[in-house]
C-alpha cells in the first residue's frame, strides 16, 4: 500500500454568484512554487464555468476571482465548460474541458498564452450520434472489445432515443501529455467506459473521417480498460500524465457499482514512456478512497475525482473533486508509488 495524508479541502463555493453550488475538479498548473488552479465553478441551477485561484506552494491561497476565468460563449456549451485540465507546449497553454449543452457533454479546447486572453476551438472529439457510433465500433473484433462499447446505444435503443440524431456520442476526461511525443500531440480521452488515447501533428487533423477511422479501429487505441472491483464499472484520465524515468505516471479515477450507489475512487497506472498506449502496470487497489465526511456527503456522495497535480520533491500532490461541492488535496511520495508500481505484475 501507498502511504496518503488526506491535507484537507483547500477551495469551497462561495457567495459570487457564479461559484455558489460548488467548486470542484480543477485543473492545475505549476510553475515553480506557484500553483495556477481551473476549477469547476457551479452556480445554482447546474451551470458550470471555470473559476480561478493562485496557490503559494501546495496549499496556501494567494488569489482568487471573483469573476470566471472561462465562461459560456457557444451554443455547445451553454450549460457548461466543466472539468478542465491544462498543460503548456512551447510557448502555449491548452486547455481541455468538457463542453455541456444541456445533452451532450463532449470534449473542447481552448488555448492561452498569459492565462488571461483565451481562444476557443470548439469541439475535438468525436462528432456522431449513436446510430454512427454503433455503426463504426461494429467493425471491432467483438472477442477484443469490452461489450460495455455498447452499453449507450442499447441504452438509448431500449428508451426509444437511439434514433435522435442531436444525441451524440460522450467523450469526456480530455487529457493531454504535457509534451509531444514523436513529434505529435498525444492526448487522452474516455469514450465510456475506458480510457483511449490520440496521436496528431495538427488539431485541424481531427476531422469526421479520421474519427471515423479511429472508432473502426477502437480496440486498437484503448489503453486501460475497467479491470478490478474498484474500476469495474467505468474509469476515466485524471490529470496530465507525469514523466518519471520508469514511464508515465497516469493518475485516473476509477467507478465502483456498490449496494449505496456509485463509489469513486483515485487509482495509479504506469504507461510506457516512448509508446504511452502499452501499460506497464496499475495498481490493484485505489490511491484513496471517500473516506472523510466531506468525501462520502455532498451534491454527490462518495467521489474523490483527481484531475491535477504538482510536485515539490518527492512529495506529488494531488488535487480532485469531492462529492461534486469542494477541492481538496492528498500528498503521498512519488518514489514509493512508483516502487509499488513496478512491483505489479
Amino acid at each position: 500500500m501507498v502511504a496518503i495524508e488526506k491535507l484537507g479541502i483547500i477551495l469551497s463555493p462561495t457567495e459570487n454568484p457564479f461559484e455558489n453550488d460548488g467548486v470542484f475538479n480543477p485543473g492545475i498548473y505549476q510553475e515553480g512554487n506557484t500553483i495556477h488552479v481551473l476549477y469547476r465553478a457551479v452556480e445554482h441551477g447546474n451551470y458550470s464555468t471555470i473559476g480561478y485561484a493562485k496557490l503559494d506552494g501546495p496549499t496556501k491561497l494567494l488569489e482568487r476571482n471573483k469573476q470566471p476565468l472561462i465562461i459560456r460563449d457557444f451554443e455547445y456549451e451553454k450549460h457548461g465548460v466543466e472539468d478542465s485540465r491544462i498543460v503548456k507546449i512551447e510557448d502555449t497553454y491548452y486547455i481541455t474541458y468538457t463542453a455541456y449543452d444541456g445533452v451532450n457533454a463532449m470534449g473542447a479546447l481552448a488555448t492561452s498564452r498569459d492565462l488571461i486572453h483565451f481562444e476557443k476551438h470548439g469541439i475535438i472529439t468525436p462528432h456522431v450520434n449513436y446510430n454512427e457510433y454503433e455503426s463504426y465500433v461494429n467493425y471491432c473484433d467483438h472477442h477484443k472489445l469490452n461489450p460495455k462499447y455498447h452499453q449507450y446505444y442499447n441504452l438509448f435503443a431500449q428508451i426509444g432515443l437511439v434514433s435522435d440524431e442531436f444525441r451524440l456520442l460522450r467523450d469526456k476526461d480530455v487529457v493531454l501529455f504535457p509534451r509531444k511525443i514523436n513529434g505529435k500531440f498525444v492526448m487522452l480521452h474516455r469514450i465510456w467506459p475506458g480510457i483511449q488515447i490520440v496521436e496528431f501533428e495538427h488539431w485541424k487533423d481531427l476531422t469526421e473521417a479520421f474519427w471515423r477511422a479511429y472508432i473502426i479501429n477502437l480496440v486498437d487505441y484503448i489503453v486501460l480498460d475497467p479491470k478490478d472491483i474498484f474500476e469495474v464499472n467505468y474509469i476515466g484520465a485524471g490529470g496530465p500524465p507525469i514523466e518519471t524515468e520508469y514511464g508515465w505516471l497516469l493518475i485516473y479515477h476509477g467507478v465502483q457499482e456498490t449496494t449505496k450507489g456509485k463509489t469513486y475512487h483515485a487509482k495509479a497506472a504506469l504507461l510506457q514512456l516512448d509508446n504511452p498506449k502499452i501499460e506497464l502496470s496499475r495498481l490493484p487497489f485505489p490511491l484513496f478512497s471517500p473516506t472523510k465526511k466531506w468525501e462520502m456527503e455532498g451534491k454527490v456522495s462518495n467521489v474523490v475525482f483527481p484531475t491535477g497535480h504538482a510536485l515539490f520533491g518527492n512529495d506529488l500532490y494531488i488535487y480532485y473533486g469531492v462529492g461534486d461541492k469542494h477541492i481538496a488535496v492528498a500528498k503521498l511520495d512519488i518514489n514509493e508509488l512508483l516502487l509499488e508500481l513496478r512491483k505489479q505484475p
